[in-house]
């Protein structure tokens, strides 16, 4: 990964935050809990953006409407970012959802568990 696409990669976690947790949410009132990006991760070609994100803040079924809606939404924060970046062409972003935190949470009990067998 060069210096640019690293630079790029965290500008546009910045501005891709800043966009969900303001215009977006105006936008579309069925967007609810926490949103937070957690990489961006831009092709070398610079034409496209995978965006990690996970959602906070409600039932699992209600994170993954929020998570849906944002896919659905890529375009309109695609727009948004045209605004605010100076970029001759803003990447086309993919949404993922980043499970890293349930990932950590569960082995985390599985290590407390084996911790209290051991006593």
């Amino acid at each position: 990964m060069t210096r640019r696409t690293e630079r790029l990669d965290s500008e546009l976690r910045k501005e891709i935050s800043a966009v969900l947790s303001g215009p977006l949410k105006d936008r579309d009132s069925r967007i609810s809990g926490i949103i937070s990006v957690t990489e961006v991760s831009v092709a070398p070609d610079l034409k496209t953006a995978k965006v990690y994100v996970s959602v906070f803040g409600g039932s699992p079924e209600k994170n993954g409407e929020t998570f849906s809606l944002l896919r659905e939404n890529a375009g309109f924060v695609r727009r948004e970012l045209a605004r605010v970046m100076r970029l001759r062409t803003v990447p086309e972003l993919t949404f993922l959802a980043d499970n890293s935190f349930e990932y950590g949470a569960k082995m985390d009990e599985i290590f407390s568990k084996l911790h209290k067998e051991e006593k």
